[in-house]
């Protein structure tokens, strides 16, 4: 089976080395550029998996995260946030909200892969 990943980003650099690394382990990628996006996208392409930027315009990632994690349809989407805002508060909340893991910018690619495989081999 070929897992959909959507990379809800805002950061063009982040999303471009990101959507490669992925597709290069043979993940079929959809990308979204804000929180409206991203909710669009979630809804639409039913990914596996979202690797999703806490700040983002339109909704943040824990806007979007809630969100999804209140849709009955929608609720079994793992979510993995990326972000910079790594302080105790910010990992709590996000974990709070639904979140099934919190990365820290920068972070390891070699890490980002593994955490994605992780996730993915938990679902049932």
């Amino acid at each position: 089976m070929t897992y959909k990943i959507l990379i809800a980003d805002d950061e063009p650099n982040i999303v471009i080395s990101l959507e490669y690394l992925l597709r290069r382990e043979a993940y079929e990628v959809t990308v979204a550029r804000d929180g409206l996006e991203a909710m669009a996208a979630i809804r639409r392409e039913r990914p596996q998996l979202v690797l999703l930027d806490v700040m983002m315009p339109g909704k943040t990632g824990f806007e979007v995260c809630q969100e999804v994690r209140a849709d009955e349809q929608l609720k079994d989407t793992l979510i993995l946030m990326l972000t910079a805002r790594g302080r105790e508060t910010d990992v709590a909340k996000g974990l709070a909200l639904g979140a099934d893991g919190y990365m820290t910018k920068p972070f390891s690619t070699k890490e980002l892969v593994q955490r994605v495989r992780e996730l993915l081999d938990r679902r049932p």
